[in-house]
């Protein structure tokens, strides 16, 4: 089985807001980076994939497992890594260990004291007293010690110092290696998804831009910079959306093939960031 999740016309709506006919596949032995500016919709997705909320419609299947006759199934294969401090502030690691590995079918105690060490983690000190990264090597330790299949992680790296962030990537890659573990990636730190996700899933108000490899994102998806008069009706239509300048126009495209015909070597084309492409598409409605 290839997929990990599948969402099939999801749609939640809230007050003011809906996410609205979600489609995700989330394939299983691979990191899926899903970007999306902070009220896009990126968390409520995720507890829709967790079973927190109900969606409205469409249907939600984890391990080809709902939850409505698998819950406790699924939620044995699932670790959730998220900023937060999700433990009573007033317990130290012992005491959550003891709550919460009963709990699972494969908790494994060595593996627990293993990550415990590796994170030089105190284990009789309150976990209030825990920095943001401590806390979340915490979660992420507690996440691996049941040999969780699914690691789903909401914006992990926001209000993580550099360094922090980088050796919490490494981690994420090594844990990676064996290809039986899948990791779904939540955040607005674009440059984080650069070095470690292999697909990336963008949702914007909502809705669910794209859902493509890393590769294939950096195929379709390009800058394009050139002079103004280069510029109508026509020619727009090769683009997600543009941006004037006094000194010419820097436009986002997603077919660089298309963009070639039209403009030849009168364009200056560059590889599109991820944060180009968020940027560019909060810019403007996709035309398509």
């Amino acid at each position: 089985m290839e997929n990990v999740v599948e969402l099939k016309n999801v749609t939640k709506r809230f007050k003011g807001f809906s996410v609205n006919h979600i489609n995700l596949q989330v394939k299983r032995g691979f990191v899926t980076g899903f970007i999306g500016a902070n009220g896009a919709g990126k968390s409520t997705t995720i507890k829709t994939m967790m079973n927190l909320l109900r969606p409205d419609a469409g249907e939600v299947k984890l391990f080809g497992l709902d939850y409505k006759t698998h819950e406790k199934e699924i939620k044995q294969r699932i670790g959730f890594v998220y900023d937060g401090n999700i433990f009573f502030e007033g317990l130290n690691l012992k005491d959550i260990k003891r709550i919460v590995a009963p709990a699972y079918k494969r908790w494994d105690d060595t593996i627990f004291y293993q990550y415990v060490e590796q994170f030089e983690l105190p284990l009789n000190k309150a976990i209030k007293t825990f920095s943001k990264g401590m806390q979340m090597k915490a979660s992420l330790a507690i996440a691996l010690s049941h040999h969780a299949e699914l690691i789903i992680m909401d914006e992990p790296t926001a209000g993580l110092d550099p360094i922090f962030r980088r050796e919490l990537l490494d981690l994420l890659q090594e844990l990676m290696v064996d290809g039986n573990r899948t990791i779904f990636f939540s955040t607005h730190i674009t440059t984080d998804l650069d070095r470690i996700a292999d697909y990336i899933a963008f949702i914007q108000k909502g809705e669910l831009v794209f859902n493509q490899s890393i590769h294939d994102v950096a195929e379709n998806y390009a800058l394009v910079k050139g002079e103004l008069n280069l510029l109508d009706r026509d020619t727009e239509k090769a683009f997600v959306h543009v941006h004037r300048a006094s000194t010419g126009f820097e436009a986002l495209t997603d077919n660089i093939k298309a963009a070639k015909n039209i403009f030849g070597d009168t364009v200056i084309i560059e590889r599109a960031s991820l944060e180009d492409i968020m940027y560019y598409f909060k810019g403007g409605i996709h035309h398509a």
